[in-house]
């Protein structure tokens, strides 16, 4: 399964008055494609720090003091405004707890939704051109490399055939930009006269004349070889007698414009439902075949039009590609084994007791130059670990020689602190105040992260040789032929106020948002609690995301709506083949739709698993905790609150930060942070009651009689 987003040891605080505030601590998950993860703990538990932190939204006053978040190829913690910019929102999008704290409450709601969609689409048009240009000159550099062997007629063959894939894929773009903007006309025709016949039908239309005059010039715009050419007589039949209905529509009798609109809107809605041509075989065909187009029903057209086009240059083009795919892939691998021999033989510069700064920073340049060569410029799944290693190793590369000058000053700071708080004990005073551990620069830690990041680019790269003969080129050359499709399209996939304006419709109708055409032009105060927060999710698939976090979307809705925006949720995720954050303190919320549930605690994850594991075999005390307390229809006993409150993270426990809170807690609990046990391949939890030496302590009551139900109830859905 492809991974979408890798988190690891990632540590973020908070500068405050009273001092810094650990709110994650070293966590580490993955996001896999179509997956749910659910995030839960209490307030306070770093949960949405974390999603924060993915989206690059932290407060001014966060530290992201360790750690790396991996998106598409690169450490979204280390990335420019800029190419977050292209990322935030598009790629990542986020729903959050209260719709108000989203939407701007003098804004009507269709201008929130379509304001995003038409800024980005001029983003992603100028992106798609540069991909496309960028990809195609590396594609041709590797198929000359690979088949001309010094040969200039088989090198100017093959620029040749790139030359061509790129001119008919303009044409490509002119036909469909074309379409496009005929297609758009008839959908902006037809939205329009849906929406002027019903005010019509209820006998409230307003500005007739304007939006009837309108209706008729986005008809005729409409009318294109393949948008509306069938119905072309209909359409301008019924537009002439629309444009003679205003007359008596502004006297209020309506019946003609009622007609006249319908017969526009079965043209329309014929047409808009006929399939397009293939314009990237069409773009080939008109430009090189000499000859008109062939009159033919649309999917028997694009049938001899794909013949033609493999028959006379794809298939060709298709053998070129592959074998730059092969070349480049060799070429890469073969820098590979020379990076690795770099990586071991500059990994002792940074295991001396005493690191050399020059000579640190001299290897980390060579060791980034051999790395950065192994880049496959044709693979189109970007190599993260190779994209990431040189800035995260810098990091901790800089963390080391600030942290010399910084344990200076963090020595004398304690001494006098120490030194004043015990002149105060000493006259019989009792400070209000406690002195701050000195936090030390662990050095040898340091060190130790620096030689592990080398050593898993090794093992990376290792991989990747040992996978050399497990890769199919046939497939990966036909990914590669519809990339370039995709990004020429991108060039002419305008995004019009008209065109944003239809898809913020369809996006209202699909989130279950009724009568979408008269919501459009409400006020966010105009609509419930549940039905604002179906705008907002709205927003967030505006551009057709990879990763959408949800950040307690729930909590500010009763029971009732909360069901219905957490059924909406799972069948976006299933529809779109999302990828899901879910972030909440409530684990029954979680318990139809997580796939995997990350339990946290005073900014760690302490226990972690799918949601059978967590829910049948829950290991750690505080998810018991987090269970006995969450109501149920078949629990007739007392619920169990959790007793005390989360530590001050100013001051983080030297143990299990729960320890204080955790009947079942030993001694070892309040003088060790427990590791991570391994449960099963899915399942880990923190807790010194996995150790071996430690006793045997059986969950709640409650818990234990939740699962017997929950199993038995499982039997008998399965017996049926």
């Amino acid at each position: 399964m492809e991974n979408k987003l890798h988190v690891e040891n990632l540590r973020i605080s908070f500068r405050t008055s009273n001092g810094k505030v650990q709110a994650v601590r070293g966590i580490n998950f993955d996001l896999q494609k179509g997956e749910t993860l659910a995030i839960v703990g209490e307030s306070g538990s770093g949960k949405s720090v974390t999603a924060k932190a993915i989206l690059g939204i932290l407060a001014g006053n966060a530290i992201v003091e360790d750690g790396e978040i991996i998106y598409d190829g690169k450490d979204l913690l280390k990335i420019d405004e800029d190419d977050f910019h292209k990322i935030r929102g598009d790629k990542i999008a986020m729903i959050f707890q209260d719709p108000m704290s989203s939407l701007n409450p003098i804004i009507r709601i269709g201008k929130q939704l379509t304001e995003a969609m038409i800024l980005k689409g001029k983003a992603r048009q100028k992106e798609s051109k540069k991909l496309f240009n960028t990809y195609l000159a590396e594609l041709k550099k590797a198929m000359i490399a690979a088949e001309a062997n010094g040969n200039s007629e088989k090198a100017a063959e093959l620029q040749l055939k790139c030359a061509q894939f790129d001119k008919f894929e303009y044409k490509h773009i002119a036909l469909e930009s074309e379409y496009n903007f005929a297609f758009e006309s008839a959908e902006e025709a037809l939205s329009d006269a849906k929406a002027i016949r019903f005010e019509m039908e209820k006998n409230a239309p307003t500005d007739i004349s304007y939006r009837i005059n309108r209706i008729i010039t986005l008809c005729k715009r409409s009318i294109q070889t393949y948008v509306v050419n069938e119905k072309k007589n209909e359409l301008l039949t019924a537009a002439s007698a629309l444009k003679s209905s205003v007359k008596s529509a502004k006297k209020g009798n309506y019946d003609d414009s009622i007609s006249a609109l319908s017969d526009i809107i079965a043209a329309l809605e014929y047409s808009v439902k006929l399939p397009a041509p293939n314009f990237f075989c069409m773009g080939y065909y008109l430009t090189y075949s000499g000859k008109e187009l062939p009159n033919m029903p649309i999917p028997e057209l694009n049938d001899y039009l794909h013949r033609y086009l493999d028959e006379n240059f794809m298939l060709d083009f298709i053998a070129n590609a592959k074998q730059g795919l092969i070349y480049s892939d060799a070429k890469s691998l073969k820098e590979k084994r020379e990076a690795i021999e770099s990586l071991k033989s500059h990994k002792s510069v940074f295991a001396e007791e005493n690191l050399n700064k020059k000579a640190c920073y001299k290897a980390l340049k060579e060791m980034n130059k051999e790395v950065m060569e192994t880049v496959d410029p044709l693979c189109l799944v970007k190599d993260s670990p190779t994209y990431t290693f040189a800035s995260g190793f810098k990091t901790e590369l800089d963390r080391y020689f600030n942290g010399i000058s910084k344990n200076k000053k963090e020595k004398r700071r304690f001494e006098r602190q120490t030194a004043k708080w015990n002149r105060l004990v000493a006259k019989g005073k009792e400070p209000d105040w406690k002195v701050a551990p000195a936090a030390l620069t662990d050095f040898d830690a340091l060190k130790t992260i620096m030689a592990h990041q080398i050593d898993s680019l090794i093992e990376h790269y290792q991989k990747a040789i040992s996978a050399e003969t497990s890769r199919n080129f046939d497939a990966e050359t036909v990914a590669v032929i519809d990339y370039l499709k995709e990004k020429a399209s991108g060039v002419v996939l305008k995004v019009t106020k008209s065109m944003a304006k239809e898809k913020a419709l369809r996006l209202m109708e699909e989130v279950g948002i009724p009568e979408p055409r008269k919501r459009y032009t409400q006020y966010p105060f105009e609509f419930s609690g549940g039905m604002r927060q179906r705008i907002v999710i709205a927003i967030a698939l505006a551009a057709n995301p990879d990763i959408l976090i949800c950040d307690e979307p729930t909590t500010a809705l009763d029971v009732t709506i909360q069901s219905q925006i957490l059924e909406l949720i799972n069948n976006l995720k299933r529809e779109r083949k999302l990828s899901v954050i879910f972030i909440t303190h409530d684990l029954g919320v979680v318990a139809n739709m997580a796939d995997k549930i990350a339990v946290m605690y005073a900014g760690k994850i302490v226990e972690y698993g799918t949601s059978e594991d967590i829910f049948y075999e829950s290991a750690h005390p505080y998810t018991w905790a987090l269970l006995s307390s969450m109501p149920d229809l078949d629990t007739n006993g007392k619920l169990d609150a959790i007793p005390g409150t989360p530590p001050n993270m100013i001051y983080p426990p030297a143990g299990d930060a729960f320890a204080a809170r955790n009947k079942y807690a030993m001694k070892i609990d309040f003088e060790q942070e427990p590791p991570m046990f391994k449960i099963s391949d899915t399942h880990y939890a923190a807790t010194w009651l996995l150790h071996p030496k430690a006793p045997k302590v059986e969950p709640p009551k409650v818990i234990t009689e939740r699962i017997a139900r929950m199993r038995a109830k499982k039997e008998a859905n399965n017996g049926q």
